[in-house]
């Protein structure tokens, strides 16, 4: 979400310095070129000053409501009385539990998106050196290892 506000504020501030600078007007035929050319960056700088940072601002937007949702999930589950409370989510809901569940032990978690249940590769955990793949399933999630030069697999039921 930071990273977005950032590049927002970045984008129009370097943008925006390119879009004000003063036009140079050719004096000579040979110099033409270059004017047009400048005239280009600058409107396209012009535009971009505003749109750029609108277009970061969505997508901090949108991160910082997909993390409230998974920590509104966690909670959720976490505070429930219930043996069953996972019987009631969705898979999708089921591999934002897991992927938040992975940020509080310290990974760095990629989800993936994915296009179903189909046994894809859901998300990509990253502590230290190590890289993890990670298949999430409601009854299962398999864990796969990849260390330099050897795989290991680890079975969760």
């Amino acid at each position: 979400m930071w990273a977005g506000c950032t590049l927002a504020l970045l984008s129009y501030f370097l943008l925006h310095s390119i879009a004000t600078q003063p036009v140079t007007a050719a004096v000579t035929p040979g110099q033409f070129n270059v004017a047009v050319t400048q005239t280009i960056w600058r409107t396209l700088a012009m535009f971009g000053q505003y749109f750029l940072p609108v277009i970061c601002l969505i997508g901090a937007a949108i991160s910082a409501f997909k993390r409230r949702q998974r920590q509104s999930l966690l909670s959720t589950v976490a505070n429930s009385n219930a043996a069953d409370a996972l019987d009631g989510i969705s898979w999708q809901e089921f591999e934002m539990l897991v992927g938040e569940a992975f940020r509080l032990r310290g990974y760095q978690v990629t989800e993936n998106g994915g296009g179903g249940a189909d046994g894809g590769v859901d998300l990509v955990l990253r502590k230290d050196l190590l890289r993890f793949l990670d298949w999430c399933a409601a009854s299962s999630c398999l864990l796969w290892c990849s260390l330099p030069g050897s795989r290991s697999r680890f079975g969760w039921r």
